[in-house]
């Protein structure tokens, strides 16, 4: 039987379907006529359900097949087009009989706007698939008008509603879906950009405080918009810079479907500085690890980059900018401090320093000295041993180290800064404690200790870092430093950048190990080992002043 006659036929079937019990014989019918399509396009048995839906409501029937037949022909990318070839023909039309009376399911992609003003009704679009003449749509429980549809968008009448976020759903023939959520709020406020300095090339972290941020809001820079937008609360987001002009402070706007809001002269573009003998990995400090914004500020304002990598060492360093802060005695909920923490006093440190962010391991001393002294490495039985800290290291022997890549130890009160971040605790921060804290019971949180090292040294960085984003200062092994040590220097220490005693039998040592009580791991705790003795609890991390060639 030719095609011609087939077609003839399924006309005459159709003109004579008038009541419904002959239109459910049409596709049988067809379906027999159009066997040579089927038979012939194994492709047919296998073809989606919903790509038969050709007139989107969200059921396969007569409907689709008037429409396959109306564009019969060349239609590139038209619903009619079910096997997506290019043109509508017999199999397209197979296809559609072989999935009479399927449901297709609505889909929705978009909602827009996403949102409005609390107390606001708003004209709203919803685009997906199949959602023609819906049988409902409902904005948190609401049903909704329709105003004008089409098998792939629907134009509805969003009710006002109070602040929050409700569930929209639409239900076709086919079925119902939950389409997203629709947002009431108040209009964004932004109180707050930090850090307020970054570099002209952009790729900076930047905080937003406010309200109001709800979905993913529009972010710009002086009209700019942000690479990306990251919501953490309706009060807060981040946000990475694009490029800018270095000049005078910008605006900063966020705008979610409620309204805008704008923080004037709340970003400044500058160039700022990465050392000569380091890898720039990230210009401004990233708000989601430096958490204290005065921290930030400072080091942003230093003008030198945040994140580098030493060259010579392969070490990832994050800057400390200058600063003062109290040293000294911080006791715990269960223990008092030691004689040799007293008294406490106020330090100023004039000079930026890059401070590596975990303690120097295994690998990168190797890398530098050719050999590892460490206790705990793979030979041992240890996995992971590159990147754990070296250890069994003297004092004399950590020169060597320094001295191969131009790098240096902290000093005792930089040390004690850089660990502090911005905290007048015994232990630093935690996404827990945003204060710190000074409960002993808190510290398997930020430090390896006694209670559950396992009586070894672990991999670097698996612990929380404190608010400058420094990994392991409390715990995994003692860290050498470069003073002189003597229980009762405090007493006769400079005020502004002190070096420790000019001689001594030992020197500092700090942060406490994995094989120490808690109470050792305090941030002003501190001892003296001599500096030929190399433990295998005691290693390092370098230091080097930012202005430094």
């Amino acid at each position: 039987m030719s095609f011609n006659l087939s077609f003839h036929m399924f006309t005459w079937c159709v003109r004579k379907s008038a009541s419904v019990s002959r239109a459910v014989l049409v596709p049988v019918f067809v379906a027999v006529l159009l066997a040579p399509f089927l038979t012939a396009s194994p492709a047919v048995a296998q073809s989606n359900i919903c790509a038969s839906d050709v007139d989107g409501d969200g059921v396969v029937g007569a409907p689709d097949l008037a429409g396959v037949l109306a564009q019969w022909g060349p239609c590139s990318g038209c619903h009619a087009d079910v096997t997506g070839n290019g043109t509508v023909d017999g199999v397209d039309l197979a296809t559609v009989l072989l999935r009479w009376d399927g449901l297709c399911a609505p889909t929705v992609d978009t909602i827009d706007p996403p949102g409005a003003p609390a107390g606001e009704s708003r004209t709203v679009t919803l685009y997906g698939a199949h959602l023609l003449n819906p049988l409902a749509v409902t904005f948190g429980g609401i049903a909704v008008p329709v105003v004008q549809g089409t098998p792939d968008t629907l134009t509805v009448i969003a009710p006002a509603m109070k602040i929050g976020q409700q569930s929209v759903i639409v239900t076709t023939r086919g079925g119902s879906v939950i389409a997203g959520t629709y947002t009431s709020s108040l209009a964004p406020t932004a109180t707050s950009v930090s850090p307020r300095i970054g570099t002209a090339q952009g790729g900076s972290t930047v905080l937003i405080e406010g309200s109001g941020f709800y979905a993913t809001p529009d972010v710009h820079f002086a009209g700019i918009p942000a690479r990306s937008v990251t919501v953490i609360s309706s009060t807060r987001l981040t946000a990475v810079t694009p490029p800018g002009a270095v000049g005078r402070a910008i605006s900063v706007s966020v705008t979610t479907a409620s309204g805008s809001a704008i923080a004037t002269n709340a970003y400044t573009y500058t160039n700022i500085a990465v050392p000569a003998w380091a890898t720039l990995l990230e210009a401004s400090p990233n708000a989601t690890i430096v958490t204290d914004a005065p921290l930030r500020e400072a080091i942003a304002a230093s003008g030198f980059a945040w994140r580098i990598r030493h060259n010579a060492s392969q070490a990832e360093m994050l800057l400390v900018p200058p600063g003062s802060f109290e040293m000294g005695c911080s006791s715990t909920t269960l223990h008092s401090c030691l004689n040799n923490e007293f008294p406490v006093h106020e330090v100023t440190l004039t000079s930026a320093v890059y401070v590596g962010r975990y303690e120097v391991t295994q690998a990168q001393w190797l890398g530098v000295m050719g050999s590892n002294p460490a206790d705990f490495q793979a030979v041992h039985g240890y996995p992971g041993s590159n990147d754990r800290p070296v250890e069994t290291v003297s004092w004399f022997d950590v020169q060597g180290f320094l001295s191969a890549t131009g790098t240096r130890l902290l000093t005792e009160a930089e040390w004690e800064y850089a660990c502090r971040a911005g905290t007048t605790t015994a232990y630093h921060t935690t996404p827990f404690d945003p204060e710190g804290t000074n409960d002993e019971a808190r510290i398997g949180l930020i430090a390896w200790h006694f209670g559950n090292a396992g009586n070894q040294t672990r991999v670097v960085g698996q612990k929380w870092p404190n608010a400058l984003g420094f990994h392991d200062m409390s715990g995994n092994v003692y860290e050498w430093v470069n003073d002189w040590y003597s229980g009762a220097y405090y007493a006769s220490s400079p005020l502004q950048n002190p070096l420790g005693p000019a001689t001594g039998a030992a020197r500092v040592a700090r942060g406490g190990s994995g094989g120490n009580d808690p109470f050792f791991l305090r941030s002003c705790s501190r001892g003296g080992i001599d500096p030929v003795e190399a433990r295998n609890n005691l290693g390092f991390r370098i230091a080097k002043t930012a202005s430094g060639n």
